[in-house]
């Protein structure tokens, strides 16, 4: 056997001793959204990386506390600040006071628009001596309508295996006292946002 045919030979018996790699194991996926939705970039209130919000709203406490919520942690791949004198606001903090047709026991709407987004907090059940009048409650609101303006669909109950800010029915999330994104939630994100 020539040299040549011999370093091949002992090449290929290395190559064959050689473990295969080890892959990582994809990420489990986010939890699965109510009625065929998806989570969605191009479904949100995000420019670029951010959104830049104005505030209308006399929930300041609420906002604060959802925009902490979501920018905590992990999850700083999108930039939520205040618009200021040099860009245009994505996203506006504003009240409503509404108990009629679309609003009966409707407590936030993220409302997307052809310019800036709203996010709705409503007074009929927000306000102080109202049904869901303390910060507590204004605050779950305003974390779950944010994370609309995330891009974030409503996510399925499921027997309550996965809980989430981002249950459609709010007296789960108040059952569960979720005030902000769970583990569930940060997985959605990171799919979403990376």
């Amino acid at each position: 056997m020539d040299e040549s045919a011999l370093a091949a030979a002992s090449a290929a018996v290395v190559l064959l001793a050689v473990p295969a790699p080890v892959h990582a194991a994809p990420a489990a996926a986010p939890h699965r959204c109510e009625g065929g939705e998806s989570d969605s970039r191009g479904r949100s209130s995000v420019d670029g990386r951010e959104i830049a919000w104005d505030d209308e709203s006399r929930f300041d406490d609420a906002r604060k506390h959802a925009v902490k919520v979501w920018t905590a942690g992990t999850l700083k791949q999108v930039t939520i600040k205040a618009d200021g004198a040099t860009s245009y606001a994505d996203l506006e903090w504003r009240d409503t006071n509404q108990t009629g047709k679309g609003w009966k026991s409707v407590y936030g709407k993220w409302d997307p628009n052809a310019g800036a987004d709203y996010l709705w907090l409503n007074r009929a059940y927000l306000d102080d001596g109202k049904a869901y009048g303390t910060n507590e409650h204004r605050r779950r609101v305003a974390a779950h309508e944010l994370g609309h303006a995330l891009g974030f669909c409503h996510k399925e109950y499921g027997y309550g295996q996965y809980p989430s800010v981002m249950w459609a029915e709010y007296g789960l999330i108040e059952g569960k006292k979720i005030n902000g994104p769970t583990s569930a939630d940060v997985k959605a994100y990171h799919a979403q946002w990376g």
